[in-house]
């Protein structure tokens, strides 16, 4: 046998008429791929010649190995829709386990380049149910979980068991109107349930991004879901050991952050472009970006350091914290942490919602979850109060009693228990409706609202050392690089103990 025309018939994936129609979708080859995210001539290929006996499965429609990355190792694997629809064979998952492995073993991100329809029912019994069948990667990959970087860029589908593989990833970025998750098929489900759905709506990457929150990033096109691989991986270490990539610091953003906030708790500001206002360049990248938008998630860099961000919007809900900011918040915040990026807190927060629906839903789990992840995370942590702190999200946004390494307050900030509206009504609601004179009724609110709000003066806070240090929003940004670097050597034990019990 010629194995040099083998090598060439491999390299060429499955028929013409395959990679016909994935271009017609705006799908480029798996190769292609690889070649368009990694450094030039830096992939290595193993595998290659993976069940090449059959004849019509090159490389058994998976391609594996490593790179680099901005000069920087990885290992990665690619599906070949061009064979067999990417599906998986017993060799598939062998190359899969082996790579995955290799990843851990070497301590270097893992890219899982995604686009499979899922196992080969034919192949069942040597693929799924053994020791080093389908099971194996998803084993591999939550070893991996905070060891090591793992992205996802889903190009198609991701069938079955296989959508495990981008849900253990740490983000996942989705192709608009290609990529695909789903447990069972449109098909599948009709017979199984009586629902008449399609794959795009059940499954599709507007659904996982905007609702399920299983996806990260919506992408237009497949050269956009590279970048978000690239972009996501120049913030994060190899490994857990590693520290963060520095680069040459940025210049200080020219925004006016003191006009950004209204004077007014009830007027909504973007924390978005708050957070753009301190970071390096006002550079921020943000994570999850279309789900629960009540919370801001994301990284950027203060004085070429990467830092990672959690903020509340006010633009959105009001900012308040609902089941799934929370648990957008508790998985950033673990992220973080697992890699040795700093965190701020950026709090403007009312609180978690209330109401029989929420409860319903699980709030208080959910928050407990949140709580849990922010007590947990050992990185330097910096609370600081924009504008309000209340009840339960002071604690959820990394307050005074939960470990940070500040706590700052702007002139702007409130922290209690309640806003003054809300005390109020709840102190003297029957006294309130008590009085029939509407303007006596109005002064007796307005002169408890002030004696209230006296109460929780900032200044107050910060003689009673609640908060650490009163902060103008133009010095803001170098008290942050300067408090991060003060607290860079710190301690990071946290507990006695294997781990917590988290409420999930």
């Amino acid at each position: 046998m010629d194995t040099k025309d083998l090598s060439e018939r491999i390299e060429a994936g499955g028929a013409a008429k395959y990679h016909e129609a994935n271009a017609a979708k705006g799908k480029l080859f798996a190769r292609e791929r690889i070649l368009r995210l990694v450094d030039k001539d830096s992939f290595i290929e193993d595998g290659r010649f993976g069940n090449a006996l059959a004849g019509d499965l090159p490389a058994d429609g998976v391609i594996t190995g490593s790179a680099r990355i901005a000069g920087r190792p990885v290992c990665l694997l690619a599906n070949d829709s061009t064979v067999k629809a990417g599906s998986w064979g017993a060799r598939t998952v062998e190359k899969m386990v082996r790579i995955t492995e290799q990843a851990y073993a070497n301590g270097v991100p893992m890219v899982y380049l995604v686009d499979s329809a899922g196992a080969r029912i034919t192949d069942q019994v040597e693929l799924f149910p053994g020791r080093r069948g389908a099971g194996r990667i998803f084993y591999n990959q939550v070893r991996a979980s905070g060891s090591i970087p793992q992205v996802c860029a889903l190009f198609g589908p991701s069938a079955a068991g296989g959508a495990y593989i981008p849900a253990f990833c740490d983000v996942v970025a989705m192709v608009d109107k290609n990529a695909s998750m789903y447990l069972g098929s449109d098909r599948m489900v009709e017979m199984v349930t009586g629902e008449k759905t399609t794959l795009e709506a059940m499954g599709g990457a507007k659904v996982h991004c905007t609702e399920s929150g299983v996806g990260h990033f919506l992408c237009a096109d497949e050269d956009e879901a590279l970048a978000v691989v690239k972009r996501y991986l120049s913030f994060l270490p190899d490994n857990w050991e590693q520290a963060p990539p520095v680069t040459e610091p940025g210049e200080a953003p020219e925004v006016d952050l003191r006009a950004m906030v209204p004077d007014s708790e009830r007027q909504a500001f973007d924390m978005r472009k708050y957070v753009k206002g301190l970071l390096d360049d006002g550079d921020f990248f943000e994570v999850h970006a279309r789900w629960a938008k009540e919370l801001v998630t994301g990284f950027g860099r203060l004085a070429g350091k990467p830092v990672g961000v959690v903020g509340n919007n006010s633009m959105f809900k009001g900012g308040v914290l609902f089941v799934d900011s929370s648990d957008k918040a508790a998985r950033f915040v673990q992220l973080c942490d697992a890699f040795n990026i700093p965190l701020l807190f950026l709090a403007d927060v009312p609180g978690f919602m209330v109401g029989s629906a929420v409860e319903k839903q699980g709030i208080i789990r959910h928050g407990a979850k949140m709580v849990s992840a922010i007590s947990e995370a050992t990185v330097p942590k910096i609370c600081v109060v924009v504008r309000k702190a209340y009840g339960a999200g002071l604690y959820a946004m990394a307050g005074p009693g939960f470990g940070p390494d500040a706590t700052l307050a702007l002139p702007t900030a409130k922290i209690a228990v309640m806003g003054a509206d809300a005390a109020v009504n709840a102190v003297y609601a029957r006294k309130i409706a008590a009085i029939e004179d509407e303007s006596e009724r109005d002064e007796f609110v307005r002169s408890k609202r002030s004696e209230y709000e006296a109460d929780i003066d900032v200044v107050r806070l910060a003689s009673e050392l609640v908060v650490d240090s009163i902060v103008e929003p133009e010095r803001l940004r170098d008290e942050l690089i300067a408090r991060y670097a003060a607290a860079a050597g710190k301690n990071r034990e946290f507990s006695r103990r294997r781990h917590g019990v988290t409420p999930v």
